[in-house]
């Protein structure tokens, strides 16, 4: 039995080297792209595996940067402190509202999600006092690298990367942790069991399987994932603004999951990367850019019902028969 290359691993060893192989651009990309893989890997813990399409999920990703941001540059918490809060607080949100959601089912469940993120959205719009209403919050501090630093002068290899870089550098260890977490529970018996619920509820329900108790604890794990990836956003993007809360985020992520796989569970990542590698390179085109990308995308859904990660699996099983084939 032959075993499978740590393909994880491997791209995060390789993600360490981009800020020396490249330029700031492509830090700042891969930095971007990280955060929203994570965003969008919690997201599919209930679109692929729970089988619960949410329509909010924007909303503790919000919940989590404004909490990062209000702990960071209004009482001046550390960031050791700050982060964790972001999931923890996310998450107490996501309890309060799945509560309620997961006694819906299908459409109406998506709704409510929905309902809930506005909720939030218009919260962080207008509590001028806490959120800085409209204009949200600027210059959210990095963390303190002065011990990086000062470690640079003694290790060669450390020194001369810029703040924003060990920032890129901090957001790889922490998104590879997270990555890790979500690994573990889609693959212990927990997660088994919301792939059970997925496929067939009511056989979950009649085999004795608390079905509204595990879709709400899926409901929260998800959201306490997506609030630390906020938490990280909004420092990577020196500012909290109410557009993170917004309808539009709760969209983006969505379809990356759905472009890159529901289900598989690296699927979401590649779908982040390259919707935001598209992005990027047709802003710099055109204006016409959303047109063009929407057109993209229902073309490669339409090639890709499985998404991208089901596309390389089945090009992968082509290649290994064919090398048995000749074998």
């Amino acid at each position: 039995m032959t075993r499978r290359a740590p393909w994880g691993l491997l791209v995060l060893a390789a993600l360490f080297f981009v800020p020396a192989a490249g330029s700031r651009y492509y830090t700042f990309l891969a930095n971007d792209v990280v955060i929203w893989a994570l965003f969008a890997t919690s997201l599919n813990l209930l679109v692929g595996y729970a089988g619960l399409v949410s329509f909010g999920h924007a909303a503790y990703f919000g919940i989590g940067a404004y909490t990062t941001g209000l702990l960071m540059k209004k009482l001046g918490v550390s960031f050791l402190l700050a982060f964790p809060a972001a999931g923890l607080v996310a998450g107490l949100f996501a309890l309060v509202f799945g509560f309620f959601c997961v006694r819906l089912t299908k459409i109406y469940f998506a709704m409510l999600t929905l309902a809930f993120a506005q909720i939030v959205w218009a919260i962080c719009f207008k509590w001028n006092e806490v959120t800085g209403g409209e204009q949200g919050m600027p210059e959210i501090p990095y963390p303190d690298f002065g011990w990086l630093e000062r470690l640079a002068a003694v290790v060669p290899f450390l020194g001369g990367y810029r703040t924003s870089e060990y920032y890129y550098f901090l957001t790889l260890l922490l998104v590879g942790v997270c990555f890790w977490l979500l690994r573990r529970i889609v693959g212990s018996p927990f997660g088994r069991i919301l792939t059970t619920i997925r496929e067939n509820p009511e056989r979950a329900e009649f085999i004795g399987v608390n079905v509204r108790r595990y879709e709400l604890a899926a409901f929260v794990l998800a959201g306490a994932f997506a609030g630390l990836a906020g938490g990280l956003f909004g420092i990577f993007n020196r500012g909290v603004f109410p557009d993170f809360a917004y309808w539009t985020k709760s969209s983006e992520v969505l379809i990356m999951t759905l472009l890159g796989g529901m289900g598989a569970f690296f699927g979401p990542a590649l779908g982040a990367l390259v919707l935001l590698w598209l992005n990027q390179q047709i802003v710099s085109y055109t204006q016409y850019w959303p047109l063009i990308l929407g057109i993209i995308l229902i073309a490669l859904l339409f090639v890709f019902p499985g998404g991208l990660a089901g596309a390389v699996a089945l090009i992968g099983r082509h290649l290994f028969r064919k090398k048995r084939a000749h074998a």
